[in-house]
């Protein structure tokens, strides 16, 4: 049986509460009880329950607005309710459905259908969850790149602009650099795009492998391009972080049959730095095309004065 759900048994009457508690815990269930919807729903704030077990006629609150109240909320993930009722006839069993509960159960409770229901409502929140991983599964697929597990294109237009905007609101440092492996189109002309492939799967790895988990993140910019959004990081973080991925890709031993490929990347990057109290507006005139452009710019700058190295620019109001 599965009895992975926590389940929350809310009933006024101590006899019908410990009673449900009992059949539950017995069949191996982590049990909480309320007496009251009032003290449910302050159960529910501090602790996720996804099984509700709930009387009709409680004080205070009653079963039906307590569904009501657990359907206004939102909550991690779906809360299966069974509501629990002497009332028999239809139009009773129908309003308590209506007021939001999943199922019911009619008094004098008997354990082998409290399971039975329980396992339904089971069923149910397992085949969300699996929806929901479905789900999460094909919008990771559709903002990374297959090739090398950086984010694509379309994650940068959707992310962006929120870290952008936060960083403007709060006056935060935010950098970004772009990394360009050098003589790429050499590599593929001479051992053809799976060996090129190869190159971009490493590489990418060993640039991924240096960023800050779940704080910095990568994109893939371009063929050959990678673009690092850094927030909470000024100029000299961002060089300090740029001449370790230099170092990191200058290192990398690529086997490919019987050659040794060693590969070089270069680095341009662009600073909005933190933003001091007092200077109205301070950085509001900067937009994202900018600062990017300004680590483009710094990325052919490094190009053009003999690749494998960094460049990097801190905006200053001045040039705004």
């Amino acid at each position: 049986m599965e009895t992975a759900f926590p389940i929350l048994v809310v009933d006024d009457d101590v006899v019908s509460r410990s009673l449900v508690e009992r059949y539950l815990k017995k069949s191996g269930f982590d049990v909480s009880c309320a007496s009251n919807g009032k003290e449910a729903l302050h159960l529910l704030s501090n602790q996720f329950y996804p099984i509700v077990v709930t009387d009709w006629m409680m004080p205070e609150m009653d079963g039906p607005e307590l569904c009501h109240m657990i359907r206004d909320q939102k909550t991690e993930g779906y809360v299966y309710i069974l509501i629990v009722t002497a009332r028999g006839s239809k139009s009773d069993i129908v309003s308590g459905l209506e007021a939001g509960a999943d199922d019911y159960l009619t008094k004098p409770i008997h354990s082998a259908e409290l399971l039975a229901r329980i396992n339904t409502g089971i069923r149910i929140l397992n085949l969300e969850q699996s929806l929901k991983s479905a789900n999460e599964e094909i919008r990771l697929l559709s903002i990374t790149d297959p090739l090398t597990g950086c984010f694509n294109r379309a994650y940068l237009n959707e992310r962006f602009p929120q870290e952008f905007t936060r960083a403007q609101r709060y006056r935060h440092a935010l950098s970004v650099l772009i990394a360009d492996i050098d003589h790429f189109k050499k590599i593929n002309d001479s051992y053809g795009h799976q060996v090129g492939d190869l190159v971009l799967k490493r590489v990418s790895r060993c640039l991924m492998e240096q960023v800050r988990e779940k704080i910095d993140w990568v994109v893939r910019y371009g063929g050959e391009e990678f673009l690092f959004v850094l927030p909470e990081t000024d100029c000299n973080g961002m060089r300090i972080l740029s001449e370790r991925l230099r170092q990191s890709v200058s290192q990398l031993s690529i086997q490919h049959e019987n050659h040794t490929l060693h590969v070089t990347a270069s680095f341009g990057g662009a600073c909005k730095p933190v933003c001091p109290p007092g200077n109205g507006g301070g950085f509001q005139n900067i937009s994202i095309d900018h600062l990017i452009n300004k680590a483009d710019a710094q990325l052919y700058r490094s190009k053009r004065g003999g690749r494998n190295r960094v460049s990097v620019e801190e905006i200053s109001l001045e040039k705004v």
